[in-house]
């Protein structure tokens, strides 16, 4: 490709909108161009390098034994209320009527139809297992769209379903495409790290998550300070160890006045005591009922674990009238002597120590040695506490370290959620029936490039591998109203794309200054510049993008140097 013919120009300054080093630099070089919040359409550079990263994704995905299917973005809406997700999914769906007057879905992903397809060509144990997966748009209409690429409404998502008939079965898919996806992020240019993770609306009884660590990741991630240790989870799902207060035998209840005490710590510094001898209450709302969360006073609620532990209900704190109608004094709060009037939820901190200080239920009063589960009653007692770094890991004796970074593929053990619900099927040697296990692997097209631009940047623009990057040379040619130069450019031109390498020609009437910033900015791995002083100083001017010193080769040496140093890229 020329130059002077690629359509799209690079910027001197990024949108104003954009807030990280993925979105500014794919915006200023090129590759991307947004539509409306969350959408974006792909320029020439960027859709290069999008059909580069499927092209990796389809590699691997083949040599794992994955058969693509295509499956479509509309999907009927009784597909979804059949799996039990119309209603609730998150964010909610879009959904539309056909001029049927049918409910449609615009599909955020393709649990549903995988498992449609799934229960019409599964009959037995012999059709088992197989695992099918698609590229394909996918649409979420995220409530905060930010980030340029990092989270978008509309996406193109490379998502694999595999299908085996026990658990050894689902675990061995499982680990062939935890492998599998490890190969691509290594040949897409990232150091990933997989952490246990919360499986969210897909659901499923375990999943993980590959993460690029990375400063402007939006994502917390907790991994242990051990060398020895390989604990690593993001904060809506890490466990911690968490410290039991010292034995002591329980005292009697009696309240005590505190005067404009309202907070765990003023409580704590009252008594002189560690806030780990108070009692948090926490006040939700949900379906118009309020509902208690008690934790130890030193810890946070996780509300990612509460709504899991709700059944997938999303917890939202009660506003300050629903506590007033309730009849509950916020700062001075607490189950103790409410009885069966609200539902309680624990976390398991509460059953670590004794002697506890909670609130009296009026104001300017709060309760000393209140002890569980003599004093109040819980309807479910759980880990709903918040890891921090500092904790300690829960494998280990080690200490909890957080770090931020960016999500770029989620796996999951589905089991039979999905199955069970479609009639995906089939029958044992016993003539016995039952449901695939499913297995769940998604990676984001676009999310994926905007994670390899973050991790693979400098000063000057972007860096990225050689099997992303758009182009894997930039041709720049200098002085080109020079006869001799331009006959030499045209023919270099001409031999490294007979050789099938892919090359841009800068050819544009600029200065030099500019396509070097260029160039520079587009992250094209390996550049390479005929010019007046190129030729008096012995040929052609060679540099890799991520070097800092160019060499001087001879013309009639150009193309195989430039495979040769291809290679070593």
């Amino acid at each position: 490709m020329r130059s002077s013919r690629l359509f799209g120009k690079t910027l001197r300054d990024a949108p104003a909108d954009a807030d990280n080093i993925s979105h500014k630099l794919l915006a200023r070089a090129g590759y991307i161009q947004q539509v409306a919040a969350g959408i974006f359409s792909f320029m020439p550079l960027g859709w290069r390098t999008i059909k580069k990263i499927k092209n990796i994704m389809q590699e691997e995905m083949d040599a794992a034994g994955a058969q693509e299917i295509n499956m479509p973005v509309i999907q009927p809406l009784d597909l979804w209320e059949k799996s039990g997700r119309a209603y609730n999914y998150v964010p909610p769906l879009s959904t539309f009527e056909d001029r049927r007057e049918r409910g449609m879905v615009l599909a955020p992903t393709h649990e549903e139809t995988t498992a449609l397809m799934a229960a019409a060509g599964i009959t037995s144990y012999r059709d088992l297992p197989f695992n099918l997966y698609h590229i394909q748009t996918k649409f979420r209409d995220e409530p905060r769209s930010r980030g340029g690429l990092l989270r978008t409404r509309e996406f193109e998502m490379k998502d694999a379903y595999s299908f085996d008939r026990d658990e050894e079965g689902l675990d061995l898919s499982f680990s062939d495409m935890v492998a599998a996806y490890n190969r691509i992020f290594t040949r897409a240019g990232l150091n990933v790290i997989m952490v246990e993770a919360d499986s969210g609306p897909i659901g499923g009884k375990e999943s993980n998550e590959f993460v690029l660590l990375a400063e402007s990741g939006e994502d917390v991630i907790l991994t242990c300070d051990d060398p020895g240790c390989t604990y690593a989870a993001n904060v809506e799902k890490a466990e911690f160890r968490k410290v039991a207060n010292p034995p002591e035998q329980p005292g009697t209840i009696e309240e005590f006045p505190t005067p404009g005490v309202k907070t765990i710590a003023a409580l704590a510094a009252q008594e002189g005591v560690a806030e780990s001898k108070t009692l948090k209450a926490v006040f939700y709302s949900s379906g118009g009922d309020v509902m208690i969360v008690v934790i130890r006073g030193d810890y946070e609620v996780n509300e990612t674990k509460l709504r899991n532990a709700l059944g997938g209900i999303e917890p939202r704190l009660a506003s300050a009238t629903e506590m007033r109608n309730a009849g509950l004094v916020a700062g001075s709060a607490s189950p103790v002597g409410l009885g069966d009037k609200f539902r309680v939820i624990a976390d398991d901190s509460i059953e670590m120590g004794v002697n506890l200080l909670a609130g009296a239920n009026k104001a300017d009063a709060h309760l000393r040695n209140v002890n569980f589960p003599r004093d109040f009653h819980a309807n479910l007692v759980t880990d709903i506490a918040e890891a921090q770094e500092g904790y300690g890991c829960p494998r280990c004796d080690g200490t909890l370290v957080a770090r931020r970074g960016i999500e770029v593929g989620h796996v999951f053990k589905l089991g039979s959620i999905y199955t069970e619900k479609l009639g995906a099927t089939f029958s044992d040697e016993n003539g016995a029936s039952w449901p695939a296990l499913m297995g769940c692997y998604g990676i984001g097209v676009g999310r994926l490039l905007a994670a390899a631009v973050e991790a693979n940047n400098d000063e000057n623009g972007i860096t990225l591998p050689r099997a992303i990057a758009p182009y894997e040379v930039s041709l720049i040619g200098l002085n080109l109203e020079d006869d001799e130069i331009r006959q030499q450019a045209e023919k270099l031109y001409s031999d490294l794309r007979a050789e099938g390498i892919d090359v841009l020609f800068d050819d544009r009437d600029e200065k030099p200054g500019v396509k070097f910033k260029d160039a520079d900015l587009i992250g094209i791995p390996l550049r390479v510049v005929i010019s007046k002083r190129s030729l008096a100083n012995g040929g052609l001017e060679v540099k890799a993008r991520r070097e800092k010193d160019a060499k001087t080769i001879a013309v009639e040496d150009g193309v195989s140097e430039v495979q040769r140093l291809l290679e070593m890229l």
